[in-house]
């Protein structure tokens, strides 16, 4: 072993705890404010905890290694950062523009959108989420957070339980803001503080293919 090897493993080490404690005191505080609707959902939550932050820490330093994203890992807060624009980047999510990409995956194969990693508009900010349902014949999609999303109408109906929220076409703004989370207020000019995604959507966000957002990164 070399010295910048050892140097270069010691840096991974260091890195890897760091984000690790970070993710940690995130999600333990997350949990100790929650309602508690049972004991055993929150066990459940605590016993998979290890495994999805390990995960979610590796995968963030190896996308940062590889150089291919063009997000900045932030180490101490186990999070992504990036210049934020100065509105919300809707250029170019037109309904029919969002209509024609997502359809013209469909007509490929359908299967080939479950898994695939995609932004939905929710309020002020952009959220990550990722598709594990088709319905062609009603044109709308299932994503794992956000229920079905049409691509024919502006957004989902809001209730009570969920606000309105809409599906947009990813490009490297769009992705770029869901994953540092930029917001921003008062019909988009006013930039909020960011927020930070929550564990589930950073460790999907290591899985955006940068190059090609009809594929989801192996």
């Amino acid at each position: 072993m070399t010295q910048s090897s050892l140097w270069q493993d010691n840096k991974q080490n260091n890195d890897f705890a760091e984000i690790c404690n970070a993710l940690y005191e995130r999600e333990l505080r997350l949990l100790a404010n929650i309602e508690v609707t049972s004991v055993q959902s929150v066990q459940g939550r605590l016993k998979s905890l290890p495994y999805y932050i390990n995960r979610t820490a590796s995968m963030m330093i190896r996308v940062n290694e590889l150089g291919n994203s063009p997000l900045t890992l932030d180490v101490q807060n186990a999070s992504w950062s990036a210049k934020q624009a100065s509105h919300l980047p809707l250029a170019g999510e037109d309904n029919h523009v969002i209509h024609a990409w997502y359809t013209e995956l469909l007509n490929k194969a359908d299967k080939s959108l479950l898994g695939l990693v995609v932004p939905v508009l929710a309020e002020d900010h952009i959220i990550i989420d990722c598709i594990d349902g088709v319905d062609a014949e009603k044109n709308r999609l299932r994503t794992n957070v956000s229920g079905w999303l049409s691509l024919t109408s502006a957004e989902e109906k809001a209730t009570d339980a969920k606000p309105a929220r809409r599906l947009l076409k990813p490009n490297k703004k769009v992705m770029l803001a869901a994953c540092a989370g930029h917001r921003w207020q008062s019909c988009q000019s006013k930039k909020l503080r960011p927020i930070i995604p929550s564990l589930r959507e950073l460790l999907l966000s290591c899985s955006i293919n940068w190059q090609n957002f009809h594929q989801v990164l192996k």
